[in-house]
């Protein structure tokens, strides 16, 4: 994987889904996000579908930050515009550590499309596209 520097996501606590970057190749971005007892996306001791969702947002949002401030460009604020084929297998509980793998497939103007895979030991629980519309 490649270096880059630190880099800071736009969401503030509660609001954080990720905390860390594994690395990042290419067009691809790794993160690791421990779900917590206090996670505003826990209900009944499960991370819900719209903490999933976000969790591949912000990995995204952290792989295409890192990319604008090795080239020395302030990172810009992006948007869902859409959502495709969410598909959901299980759901993680507090405690668990899930891993989400983030792939940059398209990108044309002001718009990123990315595929997201969330693992938990191992299985694929999560996935879907996103489109992100940046800020010019």
């Amino acid at each position: 994987m490649a270096s880059f520097k630190e880099i800071n996501i736009p969401q503030k606590p509660p609001m954080v889904m990720v905390d860390r970057i594994i690395g990042i190749i290419g067009k691809k971005t790794v993160t690791t996000f421990l779900i917590r007892d206090d996670n505003v996306f826990l209900e009944d001791g499960f991370f819900r579908e719209p903490g999933l969702i976000e969790n591949i947002a912000q990995s995204a949002a952290a792989g295409i930050a890192s990319v604008t401030l090795n080239a020395d460009e302030e990172p810009k604020t992006g948007f869902i515009g859409a959502i495709r084929e969410l598909k959901i297998f299980k759901l993680p509980k507090s405690g668990d550590e899930i891993r989400t793998t983030v792939t940059v497939t398209h990108e044309i103007l002001n718009a990123t499309v990315v595929a997201g895979q969330i693992i938990l030991h191992d299985e694929l629980i999560a996935e879907c596209e996103l489109r992100i519309f940046l800020e010019k």
